[in-house]
């Protein structure tokens, strides 16, 4: 059987092709399997590889055409490494000492009741900062939270941030309750379409369950290239719709 020509279906991995947090159901796994042989399939997690893994299987950068761990950051083609990309290499170390150095003074002149260790932790996608440090105790993060919360600690440390590294193209995202993330702009979920060539793929078809606005699939599933998004709210929900859009009569 050929494909159809020039489309692909993007998959969420949480609560679209599992349930929150649990493996795929071998029924589904079949059902998609199947599916495989009618129209291309890709995968765009937010969490990396070995999430991805034990959710979908060991085996599931080749089931599927594309596998996108981390947004794309880590991509599969037909079960063989496509590109990778970190926060370290899209900055280069010279940014990063800057960035790294002016976050240790700003933090060290900080006036807060405690702080602990862990203040800069580096991840593949994204620079994590804590002011009090990642090394409290939840007694101590609770008591940071309502600090914060009245004193705006990382509110502030975000807009003097903004400012002063204004030309290095990052974003910042306040979450939690100690820290806030530091990630290029773009890389979202929408970063994982840059792997995927405009003049072949006419047709993307997008299923997640966070499509609101705050929610994580939100910008892939407003993109331009997105031809239609669905808003699932389990791997029963995206079976229907994927029954609806390639087997019905």
């Amino acid at each position: 059987m050929s494909l159809i020509p020039n489309t692909i279906c993007l998959f969420d991995v949480d609560g679209t092709l599992t349930k929150p947090r649990n493996s795929i159901t071998p029924e589904f796994k079949q059902f998609l399997s199947n599916l495989r042989t009618k129209v291309e399939l890709g995968v765009v997690g937010g969490s990396d590889l070995i999430k991805i893994k034990e959710q979908l299987g060991e085996g599931c950068v080749n089931d599927f055409h594309y596998v996108f761990a981390e947004n794309g950051l880590l991509a599969f083609k037909d079960g063989s490494l496509l590109a990778t990309q970190s926060i370290k290499k899209f900055l280069g170390e010279d940014k990063i000492k800057q960035f790294v150095n002016f976050v240790l003074h700003y933090i060290a002149d900080l006036d807060i009741p405690i702080k602990r260790g862990t203040f800069v932790e580096f991840r593949n996608g994204m620079i994590n900062i804590s002011p009090i440090g990642r090394n409290c105790s939840q007694e101590e993060r609770d008591d940071f939270e309502k600090f914060d919360l009245k004193n705006k600690i990382r509110e502030t440390m975000v807009s003097v941030l903004k400012e002063k590294f204004a030309d290095f193209g990052l974003q910042y995202s306040i979450g939690g309750q100690i820290s806030f993330d530091v990630f290029p702009v773009g890389w979202d979920k929408t970063y994982c379409l840059g792997h995927l060539p405009e003049e072949k793929y006419k047709t993307i078809y997008f299923f997640g369950d966070k499509t609101f606005k705050g929610g994580n699939d939100y910008e892939i599933a407003n993109d331009k290239r997105i031809t239609k998004s669905f808003t699932v709210t389990s791997p029963v929900d995206t079976q229907n719709f994927l029954n609806e859009l390639f087997y019905k009569n």
